[in-house]
């Protein structure tokens, strides 16, 4: 059948038409080409498929047969290549997007607003998880890009470095003294510190560090997100390590301050990754540009 599609078309465009030159001037051939492609298509079908009149190609009996299903075909190619119009020009289509909750609020959320107003029609899904597991999420195939904490090494993944983040303490009034001058780890041992729970990239560079300096920092609170550190901090359980970039906007309405060490935390960067050699949806590959403007 596949072979004959040409054929087909040709007769489709014919019928609707009504005429063999008009037919011939909308596909962009000459007018013998369609007659002889007409003549081939009621060569192996064995019937006539139009009759001439002075008004133009008639179909035949047969002809209006064929013409009610080679017409649904048709129908059905033109309302895909509509389909595929509206999702190149992004009036339809879906993302599917893995964050952490740190992430989706400080960072990508901000970028989702701005391209949900220029891209209306295009639907979002956001799915919360640590790093890992948005990793294992996109490895799945059940997301087409995650934003993540990185370094992250894996030679199926694709990573775009696209943010350089700085870790830091924080201070409520409480221990206000301390956001004045610069302080050695030591100096803060006896300090209560409030730290993410273990199994975020966050924490893990955390631990890494001070375990390099020799310290072995034991948190008086653990807890599940940025958020959570900036209140409890703002009610004085202790100093709370933070990302700076993304605490910036809240330190002043909470009454906190930055407390500023000898020995900084290393800078951390964060990015997105998506799957090699599996292209993106256009939907996709227009945030991910978006995202990295």
């Amino acid at each position: 059948m596949f072979e004959n599609l040409e054929g087909y078309r040709v007769f489709y465009y014919t019928a609707r038409a009504g005429s063999f030159t008009r037919a011939a001037e909308h596909l962009c051939i000459t007018q013998p080409a369609v007659t002889h492609s007409i003549k081939q298509l009621e060569s192996r079908l064995g019937v006539q498929l139009f009759f001439r009149t002075s008004k133009g190609a008639v179909l035949t009996h047969e002809g209006n047969v064929l013409l009610q299903h080679v017409g649904k075909a048709f129908n059905f190619i033109e309302s895909g290549e509509r389909k595929i119009a509206d999702i190149r020009q992004l009036m339809e289509g879906e993302i599917r997007i893995g964050a952490g909750d740190t992430l989706s609020k400080h960072y990508l959320l901000p970028h989702l607003k701005q391209f949900h107003d220029k891209y209306p029609a295009i639907k979002i899904q956001v799915t919360n998880r640590t790093t890992p597991e948005t990793l294992l999420l996109l490895k799945e195939g059940r997301i087409d890009l995650g934003l993540v904490n990185l370094p992250l090494q894996d030679k199926h993944i694709h990573v775009q470095e696209t943010l350089i983040l700085h870790d830091c303490l924080v201070a409520g009034p409480q221990f206000e003294e301390l956001t004045e001058g610069r302080y050695t780890w030591e100096q803060l041992s006896g300090y209560p510190i409030l730290l993410l729970e273990k199994g975020s990239r966050t924490r893990a560079s955390f631990d890494s560090y001070t375990k390099q300096l020799g310290l072995d920092i034991q948190p008086e609170i653990e807890l599940g997100s940025l958020d959570l550190l900036l209140e409890f901090a703002s009610m004085g359980f202790g100093l709370a390590c933070v990302v700076r970039e993304f605490a910036r906007d809240d330190l002043i309405r909470m009454g906190l301050g930055e407390v500023r060490l000898e020995h900084p935390l290393p800078p951390r960067k964060a990015g997105i990754i998506t799957l090699k050699d599996v292209p993106l949806t256009t939907a996709a590959k227009r945030f991910v540009e978006l995202l990295t403007k």
